[in-house]
């Protein structure tokens, strides 16, 4: 029987530790990080108090004495995992700037594969006595740099991903819950990548919401799984009202082994499936077409793959599932009485349908089971897309991200899914792969999924002052080199089970949450990874100095009635033309792949000889011979080969 660890919040919280003259003193745009942190959008206080809260907060210790807390990062990487490259030849530079005689003789590819709702407290890489299966990651991890302290911007899949792909904040660009129109002038991280001469592609989840499904990406390979409408607009107008399609328990007491599910038929159709009527490339095969293209002929690419597992429901095949049969699967080790909640996690009680609805022990396992499973099968498929990788010899020169887009309370504290800033639903896996520039490490400090667009921008030879907008995002390249990262963090909830914007302020040991609608709170997660104590309630003066300093922080930072106003107001907006749209003839914005079955099969107008030479991989020239020829940016027959 493998072991289990004792508490399932991950101790990354330990250790925590800013270095001030970094956290005031970088910044992408220039100036201070609090203020390229700031928002710059319609709903924000402009104004300054006259002592920065980043200043006047002793974020290295003990608030009461000043002391600092340095210790070391805590997570072992499983041993036995194997790397997925080479130890490099050459030492990476440990200047914080990517060499650019690098960037200019090798535009490395991209691969960014995203995971959905999946908790980095449960892999190994976080927790070394984890009894989750995930061998493809843990090597990842081993052979990359790990973010042991990743947030996401705002614990709801929609909103999580805009602020992804643009870097900014969702009160900027209004992205407030599932069913809001995600702007087609919001640059993101495609539009950067297509400037400095890269192909774009997209396959599987994204939650687009409108009209434009495609937002920067050239080529869009799969449907979503998601509707890309404004069906699922919140209603704050009626807070007591439980919409059908809110999470309920459904997910948790049917939890089991299944031969099928949506959500396998989706993300099989991400990684590699024909479907039944037109075949569609996805993939693994984009990556097999890329590497048959002659090299005249093809950029350096960025291509994101964007799974919807372990998001339950919590079914899993019977293989995976199997898998577990002999593991003693963990409970949860924080289990509160609603009577007990905070007033947040009681409106989300109610609003998942688990409020004085007590889930059967049995059914809390087997729902536990499942999503073990289910990252099982998300590793599965990470090897597939590695083994690709290796295969078109595309792995010497792949940057390889992953990443999620939040994490999933798994009855942690009694409750389920996301939808608040616990950990379990705020946290999510990052880990950045380039064995080439980067030696393996861990970076302790607090970061955020917004970093990615500046990071990968700057990744591949982009210049942050070219950014024609101030962004929330930080590069994280000072990271990769084994700086320290900036350490801070914000984020932003205004989706359902809330009836007021929830914001988060996470910096050094601490992690500040407060509402116009709830009480504050504030958790030093070195002391308490668990969140089992909030400070805000404390009598202690130090501490109440503490709280009172992030309330000026945050009052300054976000002008909450009027965002509120402005989320109620798109919220009324949305489901009134929702309701308009549904009448007579329906014209949806979900986006179908165009099929490519006319190029890509024997047809009556095309060459049978060369489509058939040119389909097969290795490319053969006329006589069978394998021709394989480095790429002008330095891919195919890769770097250092």
């Amino acid at each position: 029987m493998a072991p289990h660890a004792e508490a399932i919040p991950d101790q990354t919280g330990h250790g925590l530790a800013t270095n001030g003259s970094f956290m005031n003193g970088y910044s992408v745009m220039g100036g201070s990080a609090a203020d390229a942190a700031h928002v710059q959008g319609p709903f924000t206080n402009s104004h300054a108090t006259g002592e920065s809260a980043a200043d006047a907060l002793s974020m290295n210790g003990d608030p009461r004495n000043g002391s600092a807390v340095n210790g070391p990062a805590t997570g072992v990487v499983d041993s036995h995992a194997l790397p997925l490259h080479d130890t490099p030849e050459v030492e990476p530079a440990n200047t914080g700037y990517l060499p650019a005689e690098h960037v200019k003789a090798v535009k490395p590819n991209i691969l960014f594969i995203m995971t959905d709702q999946m908790a980095p407290q449960v892999l190994k890489m976080h927790d070394p006595d984890s009894v989750v299966k995930t061998p493809n990651i843990d090597a990842l991890a081993q052979s990359g740099v790990v973010f042991d302290s990743a947030y996401c911007p705002s614990p709801l899949c929609a909103p999580s991903r805009f602020c992804l792909v643009s870097g900014q904040l969702p009160s900027k660009i209004r992205a407030y819950d599932n069913a809001s129109l995600f702007g087609s002038d919001v640059p993101t991280f495609a539009h950067y990548l297509r400037n400095e001469g890269y192909s774009t592609a997209l396959a599987g989840k994204m939650h687009f919401i409108g009209p434009d499904q495609l937002h920067g990406f050239e080529e869009r390979l799969t449907p979503d799984i998601y509707p890309g409408d404004f069906g699922w607009a919140v209603n704050w107008d009626k807070p007591g009202e439980r919409l059908e399609w809110y999470h309920n328990m459904s997910s948790v007491l049917q939890a089991g082994p299944c031969v099928r599910s949506n959500q396998l038929d989706f993300d099989e159709e991400t990684i590699f499936k024909f479907s039944s009527v037109l075949p569609v490339i996805f993939s693994q095969q984009w990556l097999y077409d890329y590497s048959r293209d002659s090299p005249e002929e093809t950029r350096p690419f960025c291509l994101t793959v964007s799974m919807t597992h372990p998001h339950d429901p919590y079914a899993i095949t019977e293989d995976l599932w199997d898998l577990y049969e002999d593991v003693d699967i963990p409970m949860p080790k924080v289990n509160i009485p609603q009577g007990e909640q905070d007033t947040h996690s009681k409106r989300l009680m109610k609003c998942i349908d688990l409020w004085d609805n007590p889930l059967p022990e049995e059914a809390i396992r087997r729902a536990r089971r499942a999503y073990y499973a289910a990252c099982t099968y998300v590793d599965n498929q990470v090897g597939k897309l590695m083994d690709t990788l290796r295969k078109c010899k595309l792995d010497k020169n792949t940057i390889v991200v992953f990443s999620g887009d939040h994490g999933d309370m798994l009855g942690e504290r009694g409750l389920w899914y996301k939808m608040s800033w616990f950990e379990m639903s705020a946290r999510v896996p990052l880990i950045i792969n380039y064995p080439p520039l980067f030696n393996p490490h861990r970076v302790k400090e607090s970061v955020s999924t917004m970093d990615l667009p500046l990071t990968l921008y700057e990744l591949v030879g982009g210049r942050l002052t070219d950014i024609p907008i101030a962004v929330d995002g930080k590069s994280l390249v000072p990271a990769l080199h084994g700086n320290p990262a900036h350490d801070e963090v914000f984020g932003e909830y205004m989706g359902e089970g809330t009836i007021s914007s929830v914001m988060m302020i996470r910096r050094g040991r601490y992690k500040f949450v407060t509402s116009m609608v709830d009480e504050p709170q504030l958790f030093d997660l070195q002391e308490d990874p668990a969140e089992l104590k909030n400070l805000a309630e404390s009598e202690d003066m130090g501490f109440k100095k503490l709280v009172q300093k992030f309330v000026m922080e945050a009052a300054n930072k976000w002008n909450l009635p009027t965002i509120d106003e402005d989320v109620r107001k798109l919220q009324r907006q949305r489901r009134f033309v929702w309701s308009a749209l549904k009448q007579g003839e329906f014209t949806s914005w979900d986006y179908e792949p165009p099929s490519k079955g006319k190029k890509q099969y024997i047809r009556s107008n095309l060459p049978l000889d060369d489509m058939e030479r040119r389909a097969r991989y290795p490319p053969v020239d006329a006589m069978g011979r394998i021709m394989i020829t480095p790429k002008p940016h330095g891919i195919a027959g890769a770097h250092n080969e």
